[in-house]
């Protein structure tokens, strides 16, 4: 198996946060249930949507701002409105079998949550878990960031 990519994340959502923030800095929501991971992006890649490339940190509690350079294990694609965004999944080790598990039922679980969110939003579109895919792969369909980047095209 090749080594993992390494990719520098900032971290925007603690885990065990309720406040979720997007990757300006900005309170999106707040949610009824604490983040089980932390979250945030690779400030260097725009993910497919628009907005930096998400990340999922995996291990203890990091607090708000912290930069981390960690190896990117896999991929989560989720659908949100109609658009794919891929989310890295990264941890200084592989994850367990039981990480994985957590993980995708986490995504399956959230995509139904902001589904229903963009209803009351009034904000339409198909909402899902898509599955697993390589890290590798999410980082082919990102862009490379540039100084041109003002945030995300769209209200998240």
């Amino acid at each position: 198996m090749p080594e993992p990519p390494n990719v520098d994340v900032v971290i925007e959502i603690p885990r065990g946060s309720f406040l979720k923030r997007g990757s300006t800095g900005h309170i999106d929501f707040i949610s009824p249930l604490p983040c089980p991971f932390n979250y945030g992006s690779v400030p260097t890649y725009i993910g497919m949507e628009g907005d930096l490339l998400d990340a999922v940190v995996l291990g203890p509690r990091l607090a708000v701002g912290t930069h981390v350079r960690i190896k990117a294990w896999d991929a989560v694609t989720l659908t949100d409105r109609g658009m794919s965004d891929d989310k890295l999944i990264c941890s200084h080790h592989a994850p367990t079998p039981s990480q994985r598990r957590n993980v995708l039922r986490f995504f399956h679980f959230y995509a139904k949550c902001k589904g229903m969110l963009n209803v009351w939003r009034r904000r339409p579109g198909r909402n899902a878990c898509e599955g697993w895919c390589g890290a590798d792969q999410a980082l082919a369909r990102a862009r490379p960031r540039d100084d041109g980047w003002l945030g995300p095209p769209i209200e998240f």
